[in-house]
This record gives structure tokens, sequence and C-alpha cells, in this order.
């Protein structure tokens, strides 16, 4: 074996570097709070509020305030014990310092400290004290108020004593830093949407909000005493019930506290929440997974009971019980296991069979107590049991038809000859006429071109039997090439670019909100990986003698005015892609060289459901609503 070429430059003991305090904080901020962009920058605010809200969690607290300061700064006060300020036996410094300035040092690995506590690493507030260019710590307990001030993790005095105090607490203030974060810029709505669920979750708690950043400071407040029922009052939004009284339980397993709301609706699709210790767990875990077994359960056993279910039919689903389910699960639990430090799945398998017992108990009485709202839930679940049977069979009949299997694409698919996903590209254009130019205009090694023929169906209203007899809906399934549903495999894949290229006018808008509404709800996958994106093709072709122009909003308009004036400037508004000739669609929209592509994601998964359900779900009046409190913002608007 040939030895290997020598390369310049040591490798030894000094080599090895070790990095003291919160120096891997700064070193490697993913590790500890997911990323530096808009998540990592929110997520220092969550670990302060997350120490107060322990806090009121235990008892101790019942008020916490949150001001968004100028200059980029959050200060987060609570009415707690306050942060312990008298010398830490170990580290021969004060505890404040201690809890500030050191890796894994909080109240929350001391039994008897706290019952339950979000704050499970003990990071929290030593990485924002790392991550910021200054930040300030001010105390209030044994009759005294105590401070200490830090840069960069560095603390500039000792604590100090700065008088006495009659109260209790703690004052946090930090500002972001620059180096860190590439844009510092705090979002209140999702500030707002954060701090209104941990109100919800906390009974008796009261959380101010103050945002002075602008010249006149705004206030919000949030205080919620009915605790999940509330929250699920505010989920519920402006669905229908199904049910006339809403199902909740609260009781406490083996040392966890389980609460449990749901309420069915008759829409469609589901909407799951978990929270453990008040977190909020995206990709729920083992208590969500103990609500769903409850309810698979107890429902399948009160059907047979009650012989809704027959002895030769076979028991529904999971899934069947989750169609039009609206529900919301939290635990406290001593010792949460999360998945990593941004907690998004519980892993603690006892919180399965606290909830999973604790739920199905109480739903054996709901059940019992509420016949009528029993009868309507089976029902329910009975019927999405018959759509999901007719579902896979018009699946299968779609899968047997898919380019996977070795048989033929869509006729109307003009294919690229690549067979590598990872430079192909599929624009779903509208029409026969944009069709065509694109067809034309293309490059046909790497570019797929599929045409709509008119308005796909509205998936939202929709189940999936009735979804994949859309002849639209089936091409665009199979020319994909991932399946859907249960079947649905994201490698399979055939394009790692999906275009939305519709029309710049209403028609467009409306197909292109159907086929985000379809790719959300059903290739979800496929958002969260990254490969969806909508075209923006020019809404003006302005030509001044030989020189042309493409223009692609009204404010690019002007300002070419401005560049031009307006004599001489022949100015064509685009109200289709039909009306560009292929060169121009190549040159404007298909061209990678040139094009301007938005690439679709998900940021708030709630909020983003929840404006799903109003624009394209079956009740009116939340349409309504929002139409006309958005009408003033509406810009080319077709008349």
């Amino acid at each position: 074996m040939a030895e290997p070429e020598k390369k310049q430059g040591s490798y030894s003991a000094k080599d090895i570097q070790v990095l003291e305090g919160l120096e891997p904080v700064r070193k490697r901020p993913g590790m500890y709070i997911g990323s530096t962009g808009p998540d990592g920058l929110h997520h220092l605010v969550w670990e302060i509020v997350n120490n107060s809200i322990d806090e009121a969690m235990a008892g101790h607290a019942n008020y916490v305030k949150v001001e968004l300061l100028k200059k980029n700064g959050v200060r987060i006060t609570d009415n707690g014990r306050g942060i312990p300020v008298d010398i830490h036996p170990k580290t021969k410094k004060s505890a404040l310092e201690t809890a500030l300035c050191t890796l894994h040092a909080g109240g929350k690995f001391a039994e008897g400290s706290y019952k339950v506590s979000g704050g499970l690493h003990g990071v929290g507030v030593s990485v924002v004290n790392a991550l910021s260019t200054d930040m300030k710590a001010e105390v209030w307990r044994d009759g005294g108020a105590y401070v200490q001030e830090y840069k960069r993790g560095a603390p500039q005095y000792n604590v100090k004593k700065t008088g006495k105090a009659d109260n209790t607490g703690t004052r946090i203030t930090f500002y972001a830093d620059p180096e860190i974060f590439a844009k510092i810029e705090y979002d209140l709505k999702k500030i707002l949407d954060y701090l209104r669920n941990q109100a919800y979750l906390t009974k008796g708690v009261r959380i101010d909000v103050i945002d002075e950043r602008e010249e006149l400071a705004n206030y919000y407040s949030f205080y919620f005493e009915g605790g999940l029922l509330s929250f699920l009052t505010h989920l519920m939004g402006s669905r229908v019930p199904l049910q006339a009284n809403p199902f909740y339980a609260r009781k406490e397993v083996e040392g966890i506290d389980v609460e449990a709301a749901f309420m069915y609706t008759n829409d469609v699709e589901a909407e799951e929440l978990s929270f453990a210790n008040n977190i909020y767990t995206p990709d729920g875990g083992t208590h969500l997974t103990g609500l769903r077994s409850a309810l698979t359960r107890t429902l399948n056993d009160y059907a047979r009971r009650e012989e809704y279910l027959k002895e030769s039919e076979e028991n529904l689903t999971g899934d069947d019980m989750r169609e039009g389910l609206v529900a919301a699960v939290s635990v406290k639990i001593r010792e949460p296991q999360f998945e990593g430090q941004t907690k998004a799945r519980l892993g603690n398998t006892e919180a399965r069979s606290a909830v999973e017992s604790a739920v199905s108990e109480a739903l054996k009485e709901f059940l019992e107590r509420y016949s009528t709202d029993a009868r309507k839930i089976i029902e329910k679940n009975l019927l999405a049991a018959k759509a999901r049977k007719a579902a896979k069979a018009a699946k299968e009949t779609v899968l047997r038809k898919g380019a996977f299997e070795g048989l033929t694409l869509p006729g109307k698919l003009a294919d690229c000859s690549s067979r590598r996903a990872e430079e192909s590209e599929i624009f779903i254009v509208e029409g026969d006429s944009a069709g065509g130019s694109a067809k034309q205009g293309r490059d046909r090694r790497t570019q797929a071109i599929l045409p709509l023929r008119g308005k796909i169906l509205n998936v939202e209203k929709a189940r999936m039997d009735k979804m994949l007899m859309n002849k639209e809906i089936r091409a665009l399934v199979v020319a994909l090439g991932t399946a859907i549903s249960e079947q649905f495999d994201i490698t399979k894949l055939r394009y790692h670019k999906i275009v939305i290229m519709t029309d710049a006018d209403v028609d467009g808008a409306h197909i292109r909100t159907l086929l985000l509404t379809l790719f959300y709800r059903h290739f979800p996958k496929v958002v969260e990986g990254g490969f969806l994106y909508i075209a923006q093709p020019p809404l003006y072709r302005a030509q001044k003698g030989k020189e042309v122009r493409y223009v692609f909003n009204d404010a690019g308009l002007q300002k070419l005015y401005k560049e031009y004036g307006k004599d001489g400037v022949n100015v064509q508004r685009y109200k289709g892609l039909g009306e560009m000739n292929p060169e121009q669609l190549w040159e404007t929209t298909l061209n990678p060289a040139n094009r301007v592509l938005k690439q679709v994601k998900v940021e708030d998964a709630v909020q983003t459901d929840k404006m799903f359900d109003i624009l394209m779900g079956e009740a009116v009046e939340p349409r309504k609503n929002f139409i006309q409190a958005n009408a003033a913002a509406v810009k080319n608007l077709d008349v």
C-alpha cells in the first residue's frame, strides 16, 4: 500500500483545543439553540421565559412580563423566588454567577428544587448569556436587591447588593450578539403566540407583553383560568364542533400530571398539539402516542359494545379516529427526556402509559355520560373508515398506473430526459396555452412541463377517494412518483424542484392556492424537504427603443419610470403566461440564470394549518371576515 502524502503542519497535544466556560456555545451555537437564524434567535427568549414559567408551575410565581426594547434588547421579569445569590459550595462564587456563566448549572438538577421543569438541560440562561453582547441579571430575594452584568458571557464584576427589597423575583435583560446572529429582528406575532400558549398551559399565571420598539409602545396581556380547555376553544377557532360537550381530563398518574382535551369537527383534517412541561413538542412523542392509543382502544370498545361494529367487521384504525379531531395533550413530568436541545419530541416511555391510562378512564365516563356525543363521534369514525376503504381502492388504481411500476407517465406530461432527480425540475403550469410555450421554451434535458386544465379539486373539503378521482390530481401524483398517503416515499421523488407556475391574475392565484393546499395536506415532506417553489413570472414588459426590460411588480415599474421617464416607454402588462412566446418565457421564468423562484416554507405549522382552514375550509364566515380585514392590502386585482 502506498504511503499517504505528508502535508505540512503539526498535530500534537498543543493542537487539541480545550474550550472552557461558555466558549463551546459561541464556537458551536447551533448545538445549543438549533440554528443562528430566526428560530435560534427566538429560542433565546424561550429559554428565559421557560425559567419564569418553571417558577409558576412550581407555585412560586403568578406573573411574567416580557419587554421588547429598542436596539434589539429583551427584558423578562417574574415574581418568583429569585435566583439564589449566596456562595455556591463548589464554585466558591455566587450561585447567580454560577447559573449564568456555567453550562449545566442550575436548579433543575437538584432534587426538590423543581418538581417539573421545561429547562431540562440546565444550559438555558448561560447559553443566552454566551450569545449576548450584554446581559444584566437583577434579583430580589431575602429582603435584598442584587445585580450582576456580563459581556458575551463574562461577568463584569462580582454580584453586588444594591439595596433593600420587599418583593421577590428575577429580571434578565439581554442583547443578542450580531456576531452570532446575521439578523436580529424579533417577530412580535411569534412571541405573542408562544406566550399565549404558555398562559393557556399554566392556569392562573398572567403574562404581559410590552413592545417598546416603536414610538408608541404596544401592550398585550394573557390570563386564562381554564387551562387546556381554554386552549381547546382557541384551537377550534371558527370550526364547527361535531359534539356538544368538549372532552376534558386531568389526572395525576404515578407522579405524572396528565391533561388532555379534544373536540371532533366536520372537517377532514386533524390538529393535534402536544406539550411536555409547557414545552411545545412539534414532533409529538410518547405523550401523543398515549392519547392516540387511548382514543383508538376506547372508541373501538364502545363501538363494539353498542353494536356499531359487528363481530365480522374489522376494528376502526387510528386514522379513522383522527379525522376531524382537534386535540391537545399536556404532561408535567419530573425528568423529561427530550430529543435535542430544542425539545422537539418527548421520549419518556412512562408518559405514554400515564396518558393512556388517564384518557381511557375519563373517555369511558364521557361516552357513558354524553351518549348523543358518543353516537356522533362513532358515526364520524365509521364514515372515515368507509372513505378510507374507498380511498385505498382508488390509490391502488393510481399506483398501478404509476411510472415506478414501469408503465407510462401521464400523456400531457412533457418529461425531461435526465433521470437524476437532483437536477430535474417539473413546472406545473396553468392551461394548454402556457403549457405549449413552456414546452417549447424549456431546457428539455432537465425541465419537465405538466399543464393542468382548469382548477383542481379543493382537497381541504374532499376525502382521499374523491380526490383521486380527479384527473389532474391523478396525473400529478403519478408524475411525482412518490405515491401518496401511507405509501408515500420521498426517496422516489422524480424532481427535486417542483415549481408552481400560474398566471398573475385572480384565477392564477386561486389555482396556486389549490395546489399549495394539495401539497401541504398530502405531500408535506415535499414542502419540508424544500422541494416546492413558486415561479415569479414578470408582470410587465417594458421597451424603450431597442432595449427591453422585464419588471416583476408595480414597485419595479415605478423605479423604471424614474430611470427612463414615461415618454417613449412602451409597457405591456402580462395577464397570462400564454401571452409570452417560448423565448420570452425561457428568458424570464425558466432560465436558472435569470428567473426568480420563491421556495415554499412552513415557519409556523399551527398558523399555516389555520390559514388553510380559513381560506379553503367549509365555513364561510371566517373566510368572509378574512377578506374584509385584508381587502385594503390587495394589489393587482383584475376587474
